[in-house]
């Protein structure tokens, strides 16, 4: 795992809360988040991760409290942010080719009536290469397996060359393989320096994949590194014990062979 060198802060939250029909759903959040870093946002269904990430990404309006990134609104840093939304939440039956899809990582820097380059489908395909994708450049987005379009829109993020990544659960419903080649490009992307936040379920993987970690129920439960923060003390504050014995018996099954001496 790469070091934080830069100590910059890339996020700040400061007394946030939101609201959904008068229903709190993040409630006085105050953390810090320094650039360079590899964030994973864990917590239970319903503790308010997806609705973390679209505060960040001026997606939700606050009730109250404030999200910086770069020591800015988003609007004044959005062409500096990346982001690859859950897989459920997206229309796959749009009939649209996969480097197509690829290419509206290009869309911020283009604006609104200009049309993509040579430059631009060159960069789309490198970045389908990079992700595996390139021999499915051409395809139908709906005619891809779960892990296949999840790549796509790694790539798409890629593409977007930011400074700063929010990937909304990458990792559900998709392959092994899909899953190295995500893992493999956060970590490329932490080492040239960007920052990375990534909603994720899996306790076990939560240490070889992340350096820093935010435990969300619907109250912050612990923000900071995962050798600091994700104890089993905080982790049964936000899911229960009994999941976080369950957590822990997944782990060792990992690690372990069948019980045989």
């Amino acid at each position: 795992m790469a070091e934080v060198k830069s100590r910059e802060i890339v996020l700040k939250v400061d007394h946030l809360n939101v609201s959904y029909d008068k229903v709190p759903v993040l409630w006085d959040l105050s953390l810090e988040v320094p650039a360079g870093s590899l964030v994973g946002i864990i917590g239970p269904n319903g503790a308010g991760k997806t609705t973390f990430l679209k505060a960040a990404l001026g997606m939700v309006r606050p009730l109250t409290g404030s999200i910086e990134l770069f020591s800015k609104p988003y609007k004044e840093v959005r062409h500096r942010i990346a982001y690859v939304p859950q897989r459920s939440s997206v229309d796959w039956e749009f009939p649209i080719r996969v480097i197509d899809v690829v290419l509206m990582g290009r869309y911020g820097r283009l604006g609104l009536f200009r049309l993509p380059r040579k430059a631009d489908r060159e960069g789309a395909m490198r970045m389908l290469e990079r992700v595996g994708m390139a021999e499915f450049a051409q395809r139908q987005i709906a005619k891809l397996s779960g892990g296949q379009q999840q790549r796509v829109f790694l790539a798409r993020a890629l593409l977007q060359e930011g400074d700063l990544y929010f990937f909304d659960e990458p990792f559900a419903g998709i392959d092994a393989v899909t899953e190295a080649v995500i893992v493999d490009s956060m970590r490329q992307l932490q080492q040239a320096g960007k920052t990375i936040f990534v909603v994720h379920h899996d306790l076990s993987t939560v240490s070889s994949y992340f350096d820093w970690v935010i435990i969300l129920n619907m109250r912050l439960v612990g923000a900071g590194p995962v050798a600091e923060v994700f104890q089993a003390g905080a982790l049964e504050r936000a899911f229960g014990k009994s999941q976080v014995l369950l957590s822990e018996a997944q782990a060792l099954s990992k690690t372990k062979s069948l019980g045989l001496p």
